[in-house]
């Protein structure tokens, strides 16, 4: 029985598009773990960070939006298999109530936050054949391996219905990140809980200090001694008319040898632009996004910016796409189907300026490996009418070494 199925007789209603688990899975608490700075940090906390959701999204959005075509492999070559149930899934939508973008950015937000994203796979009744894949919540699912059969299982705790499915592992698309078996991934934020921590406490303290109205604390003196309830009258009527921006500069009257004194260290000593800005460049080393792309222009300049770009699809993107292709290939392909394979799209990412494209095709032409179909179509543009576009040049100063091999001798004039 496949959780939507049983979520739905839990329930004592019909089968309908509602009945599927990610439906019924937004009302976990998770778990808080505090920080050494106080602040408790989990995946859905450290989303306030605001360096912590420009990474996050910038991965998540790259993979997403990337086409990501299923193919069958050829003698020579390949080709779009379109005619597979599979293709409409990856590329277009995997579900009935989700795009391919929707599903695919979800699925990399959990893989980048939790270090691990689940789907259940839903087959035809042939039970090979892929019908929809619906995403699970990480922070409820267990991966454990049966002690009778060694064979991997899932446990996937339900939201609203209660209880626990165990799915067997040919029913979920799991895609482990980073971990110590190479079954279960890290949790990213859970590594990085006290970097994390820090730029949350930072933020809370500059979001305190100017609720404040922007001046340190101090300490009103009063040479006599006071009753408890004098004090409080004191500190109540002194909050009143003195914190918050809306107080700000206001003119205070002491009496009666009362004096105020000013406690606290200032922003600039505590070094607090100097703190925010080194933590996003700590979290962003943690995800391996360059800076520039969570808007840290410190160091990008016109002539290394595109470089960069460059360096984050090879050295940050790059692990996570071929992550994804092999596990495809693994859970959603069966052993019939092993001349299939997913594979995204990267040429767009990977273009320079127009200018140094254009001496690349040139280059291309020039020695007869591209037509002018190849460059158009690489450009997104419509082939030429006709079979012209078609036509490989060669130089005319060329020839295979092979023919001059086999060419007569000649004699070498004196």
């Amino acid at each position: 029985m496949s959780i939507k199925s049983f979520v739905m007789n839990f329930l004592g209603r019909s089968v309908s598009s509602q009945g599927y688990i990610g439906s019924n899975s937004m009302d976990f608490d998770m778990t808080l773990h505090p920080s050494k700075t106080g602040i408790s940090v989990n995946e859905s906390s450290a989303l306030t960070s605001t360096a912590v959701w420009a990474c996050v999204r910038i991965l998540s959005e790259t993979l997403a939006t990337l086409p990501l075509i299923l193919y069958k492999r050829l003698p020579r070559g390949k080709e779009r298999a379109i005619d597979h149930s599979l293709y409409r899934l990856l590329h277009d939508r995997p579900n009935p109530e989700m795009t391919s973008v929707t599903f695919r950015e979800a699925l990399m937000a959990h893989l980048v936050t939790w270090g691990n994203c689940y789907a259940e796979i839903e087959f035809e009744t042939d039970r090979l054949t892929v019908k929809n894949l619906w995403p699970l919540r990480p922070d409820k699912m267990q991966v454990e391996r049966n002690r009778e059969t060694n064979e991997i299982i899932y446990k996937y705790s339900l939201p609203r219905a209660g209880g626990q499915v165990v799915l067997p592992a040919y029913r979920v698309w799991h895609i482990p990140g980073l971990g110590f078996d190479g079954l279960i991934g890290y949790s990213p934020i859970s590594l990085a809980r006290e970097a994390i921590g820090l730029s949350l406490a930072t933020e809370e303290f500059g979001a305190r200090f100017y609720s404040g109205g922007a001046t340190p604390g101090g300490v009103l003196q009063y040479p006599k001694q006071m009753t408890k309830e004098a004090k409080e009258n004191l500190r109540k009527s002194w909050n009143e008319q003195h914190s918050g921006l809306s107080n700000q500069h206001r003119i205070a009257i002491l009496e009666e040898g009362m004096t105020f004194n000013k406690i606290g260290i200032p922003l600039n000593d505590a070094q607090f632009l100097e703190t925010r800005k080194f933590q996003i460049n700590e979290i962003a080393r943690f995800f391996n996004v360059p800076p520039h792309m969570i808007g840290d222009l410190d160091r990008a300049t016109f002539s290394n910016i595109e470089e960069q770009a460059l360096e984050f699809v090879v050295y940050t993107m790059r692990p996570w796409l071929v992550r994804w292709e092999q596990s495809i290939k693994l859970k959603l392909l069966n052993e019939k189907e092993q001349d299939h394979f997913a594979e995204f799209l990267v040429d767009g990412l990977l273009r320079g300026n127009i200018e140094a494209r254009y001496r690349a095709y040139a280059t291309g032409r020039q020695w007869g490996w591209l037509s002018a179909n190849d460059v158009r179509e690489t450009e997104n543009q419509n082939p030429l009418p006709g079979k012209e576009g078609d036509i490989y040049l060669n130089p005319l100063n060329m020839v295979p070494a092979l023919q001059l091999l086999n060419s007569p001798k000649q004699d070498i004039p004196k």
